[in-house]
């Protein structure tokens, strides 16, 4: 095994993991996992500090989708019982704002099933994002799906800050995930939000029966897309999905996973995402010491944890809320 502080030297004088490296961090030994955790916050200390960024997720727009995804307990495939609506309208997004805000919750996330938005549900969110800005100066990262240059565009002008459309998976083991559109076209439209000016925010998810090499090959990807954030989300099997009853994860390998894309994107904001209570469990707090950041309440149709119990355990840890808005005229 690679002595893993030595690695995450090296690692911060620019060095990139090799495949068998990577999988040794994957493969590492439980009894050399804190050891690994010492590396990993090597790196994260020396770009992040003891900061940790906060993110709200609101469901903008749920169900009604056409993809077939199988994670997903809102695509067409899925006899999941969920809450289907169209796109809210700006003065609920604004009260999402608001309670952000009030939670001292950096970036606020609009959030919207389907294949890609119209160009109305894209004038709702530019409307809602502009009111957003003057009002609590928040980071607004939207997640609209698959994304044309000209809504890119608009939603850049509008003042959002940052764009979320995830790899999900690799290339190899996508055509497992879904077969309504491909890996290319996620990777297309990253690319179309960088084009845009926007930050490109790209994750995956671990836990869809990828083998290890696929994770490793998700790492290299986003660091060659040069995603800025990378939500990591674990997978929260849902009953009525397509992958329901999956259960191939531990809280331990979670944290080498983490551990993995930190080594893999040392300068980037790592965020650990849904399904994080159920698979970390009660190694929870140690996910920070690879990740800098976290969701803050419920996911998109899954719950969260109490709120309290997330900045009791940022507080436990030592760790420092950032949260830094420039508000300009108040609450709503």
């Amino acid at each position: 095994m690679p002595n893993w502080l030595s690695l995450a030297e090296q690692v911060m004088e620019g060095y990139e993991l090799a495949d068998e490296e990577a999988l040794a961090i994957l493969d590492c030994p439980d009894d050399e996992l804190l050891l690994l955790l010492q590396g990993a916050y090597r790196i994260r200390s020396v770009y992040y500090g003891n900061k940790v960024k906060l993110n709200m997720i609101m469901n903008a727009k749920s169900g009604l989708c056409p993809e077939n995804c199988g994670y997903c307990s809102q695509s067409a495939v899925a006899t999941a019982p969920v809450k289907t609506y169209k796109m809210l309208d700006k003065e609920t997004l604004l009260r999402g704002a608001e309670e952000a805000y009030r939670l001292q919750i950096g970036t606020f996330c609009i959030v919207a099933s389907g294949r890609g938005p119209s160009d109305k549900e894209v004038d709702i969110v530019v409307s809602a994002v502009k009111e957003i800005k003057e009002r609590f100066g928040l980071k607004v990262c939207a997640c609209l799906g698959l994304l044309k240059p000209e809504q890119a565009a608009r939603l850049k002008e509008a003042g959002v800050d940052r764009y979320n459309h995830n790899i999900n998976t690799s290339k190899q083991h996508h055509p497992n995930i879904t077969t309504s559109h491909t890996y290319d076209d996620r990777v297309r439209t990253v690319e179309t939000v960088k084009e845009a000016g926007l930050s490109p925010c790209s994750g995956v998810i671990i836990g869809m029966k990828e083998t290890k090499q696929d994770i490793v090959d998700m790492a290299r990807s986003l660091r060659e897309l040069d995603a800025d954030s990378i939500p990591v989300n674990f997978l929260h099997a849902i009953d009525g999905t397509p992958l329901a009853g999956t259960n191939e994860l531990n809280p331990r390998y979670c944290l080498k996973v983490l551990a993995l894309f930190r080594y893999m994107n040392p300068t980037k904001e790592i965020r650990i995402a849904g399904g994080r209570e159920v698979n970390l469990r009660s190694l929870q707090p140690l996910g920070l010491y690879a990740a800098n950041s976290i969701f803050v309440g419920d996911y998109l149709t899954t719950l969260g944890q109490e709120k309290s119990a997330d900045y009791k355990m940022l507080e436990d840890l030592g760790f420092e809320i950032e949260f830094s808005p420039a508000p300009q005229i108040g609450a709503v």
